[in-house]
């Protein structure tokens, strides 16, 4: 019910590659995707028992049977259908787009991947819906300039708003998970995202990680959800859920692993010596996120506490869905000095790096960009973002220009 931008660049994958791979959180609109693949293909969902059955009960015999138009759902629980899969592939390597895979769980997926398909295997990952997505407006042209290097006056000519705030507004509390936004009833939303966090920890991580403490890990999320958008210190975490900080570190990277969290390294590469080396990290669904601080409504989360780090991480993880939507691979970074110079996100693609600074609100001092000025001159960007809620978009320096959050 919801044309997805990646899209556009999956046809393309398909056009150059024998095998592509999409990955992304449960729910969050893989198979549909999938059903709108040109051509005739036939599904296999390795979570169906008959499926399992016929896919893996001679892996070579089934690819041969089915030497093309294969899409393989949740490929992550058919381990031994990856070796096969590899030998079809090479058997006819110049034919392209035979074989679909899909998972909603990265870590065994991408340990197949690696192992076995390299160099034979496109990659995707799809997001829960972007803001355009929910409200079914086209992409917008914004990432394929910043890509391109386009001058800033450039870019700020593209951003203008296609929405109002209170769309604007209404989707940062929601989040982008599909089937909410399919539904008007309030109590139905509520109900679903609770049962959606009970679905990933009894079906995702009781089938990946038999041995893990679900409990235990449970309080995590929800520990996470009061440390979203902020510096992590895995020490601290450990003592508060009386385990190991080896073992925190495993749950977080479990939890980044499979689409729930965002881990965010710190920019390093800075001629800055004083840089905090913390990562930080956010849950990546805002909708999921407010419901583990049970907010409400949308107004309320306007004045909650957690608003500003809540919006940062929203931002943030619309600029990442609108690149992976355009094909363009960008790699999240913070940016924080012992000094108490922060910017927000800094996105680095082979456009090089470029800072981002978010603001909820609709106006920005120059001394609130100082360091987003720094960073452009120190490391010659050609342009700094800043993301707010302003009416338009604005030259705010030679370098920096402001785009309105409604024309992500």
């Amino acid at each position: 019910m919801f044309a997805r931008h990646l899209q556009r660049h999956m046809d393309t994958l398909l056009r150059h590659f024998p095998c592509v791979a999409v990955n992304g959180v449960r729910q969050c609109g893989k198979t549909t995707l999938l059903g709108a693949l040109p051509g005739d293909w036939q599904r296999f969902d390795m979570e169906s028992a008959a499926d399992r059955q016929q896919v893996l009960a001679d892996p070579e015999l089934f690819l041969r049977l089915h030497p093309r138009g294969v899409v393989i759902d949740e490929a992550q629980l058919a381990p031994p259908l990856f070796p096969a899969l590899r030998v079809a592939i090479d058997r006819a390597r110049v034919q392209k787009g035979r074989f679909v895979l899909s998972g909603s769980s990265s870590p065994e997926l991408a340990k197949n991947v690696a192992e076995t398909l390299a160099g034979r295997i496109g990659l995707a990952e799809l997001a829960p819906l972007s803001l355009t997505e929910a409200y079914r407006l086209p992409a917008a042209p914004l990432y394929e300039l910043l890509a391109r290097r386009a001058p800033p006056a450039d870019i700020a000519a593209s951003a203008a708003p296609r929405l109002d705030l209170r769309q604007v507004l209404e989707h940062w509390f929601q989040g982008g998970y599909p089937e909410p936004w399919i539904s008007n009833d309030a109590e139905f939303r509520r109900l679903w995202h609770r049962n959606y966090l009970d679905t990933y920890l009894m079906r995702d991580i009781g089938a990946l990680f038999p041995n893990l403490n679900r409990d235990r890990y449970r309080q995590l999320i929800q520990l996470l959800s009061h440390l979203s958008g902020s510096i992590l210190n895995n020490a601290e975490i450990a003592r508060s859920l009386g385990v190991s900080e080896p073992t925190v570190r495993d749950w977080i990277a479990i939890a980044h692993g499979t689409y729930l969290w965002r881990h965010l390294p710190a920019w390093d590469r800075s001629p800055h010596k004083q840089l905090v080396r913390h990562p930080k990290g956010w849950l990546r669904d805002s909708g999921l996120l407010h419901r583990l601080l049970q907010i409400p409504d949308a107004d309320t989360l306007a004045t909650h506490p957690q608003a500003g780090r809540s919006w940062e991480a929203y931002v943030a993880e619309l600029l990442l869905r609108g690149f992976a939507g355009a094909g363009i691979h960008v790699a999240p970074f913070h940016f924080r000095t012992r000094g108490g110079a922060e910017v927000d996100l800094i996105l680095d693609g082979e456009f090089g790096p470029l800072p981002v600074e978010i603001k909820l609100g609709t106006r920005v001092t120059p001394r609130s960009l100082r360091a987003l000025d720094e960073f452009v001159a120190d490391h010659d960007c050609p342009l700094g973002l800043v993301i707010n809620n302003d009416e338009k978009s604005r030259r705010l320096g030679e370098r920096l220009v402001s785009i309105p959050a409604a024309a992500l």
